[in-house]
Order: structure tokens, then sequence, then C-alpha cells
């Protein structure tokens, strides 16, 4: 049986998921490449952690179990759907007043192209540190891997991006 969760968890939690809302769905936005797709999926994490028991984890917390949710369920979209459509494919798609959206759009397959050419795992670190401007204690909590090793993919990712950037110039 689901234990209800307490006023102040409730009220934490709310605050939480409206503060970040937007963030969220940017956040899932550059992993997936479809934002629609994006805020079905920060939808999917705000309901599942109105479901979960949050009564073990720390309330300061709350915020990256959130994200990390997110995360989970964009990697599993991106296992299950693998084709993942790109901005000439959707672009017809959008209603002429969303340009701005486009322009997002443009930026964050530019910025995933480049990423790309990285192995998952520094990308990954370089993506959420970089373009998600999340520290290495919060990605840390995400991914649940030690911050040390995350500034060593992070490092190690930078330096290739770099290698790549002088070589093609």
């Amino acid at each position: 049986m689901k234990k209800a969760l307490d006023i102040r968890t409730r009220q934490l939690l709310g605050n939480v998921i409206e503060d970040n809302l937007d963030y969220l769905v940017r956040f899932a936005t550059i992993r997936i490449g479809n934002k629609a797709e994006a805020e079905d999926i920060v939808l999917e994490a705000v309901r599942r952690i109105l479901e979960s028991d949050l009564s073990n984890i720390k309330q300061e917390s709350i915020k990256m179990y959130l994200f990390r949710i997110v995360y989970n369920l964009c990697k599993d979209f991106y296992h299950t759907c693998g084709n993942i459509r790109t901005l000439s494919e959707i672009d017809d798609e959008i209603p002429d007043s969303s340009r701005e959206d486009v322009m997002d759009l443009e930026e964050i397959e530019r910025l995933n192209s480049i990423l790309d050419n990285l192995p998952d795992k520094e990308a990954e670190a370089v993506r959420m540190r970089v373009i998600d401007e999340l520290s290495f204690v919060e990605i840390s909590l995400i991914l649940s891997t030690p911050a040390s090793t995350l500034k060593s993919r992070f490092k190690s990712g930078m330096e290739k991006i770099r290698k790549q950037y002088l070589k093609n110039q």
C-alpha cells in the first residue's frame, strides 16, 4: 500500500516541479530531439515521482531524483524508438509562430552532432555540465557515478572536442 505524502513533502515536491518544469523539458528535448515527446517524458516523470515513496529520500535530493527519472525515461525512449527524427524531418510540423523553437532545435541538433563523436559516457558528462549547466555533484546524483569519475569523463570529452575543432580549422 502506497504511503501518502505528508503536507510538507507535497509542498516541497510541488515547488520543485514548478521551479524546474521548463528546465526538465529542455533537459529531455536535448536528449531526444523532440519537444513534444520531451514534454510527455516530463509528465510521466512527474506522475512517477508522485506515486513513489519519498520517505527514504532526503528532501534536498528530490530535485535530482526527478532529474534522474527524466534522464532514465529519455534513455528508455532512445533505446526503444532508436529512430529519433531530426530537425529537417519535423520542420514542416512546426507552426510559423514557433520559429524560436526551430532555432532551439537547430542548436540542439548541432550540439548533439558534435557530441555523437564522443563515447556515450563522456558525451553525457559534457552535455550535463555544459548544456544543462549542472554541477558535478548534481550530475553524480543523477547518474549514480562518483563526481571524480564524471570530472575525468568531462575533461577527456572536452579534450577530444578541442582536438576535433583544431583539426577542422
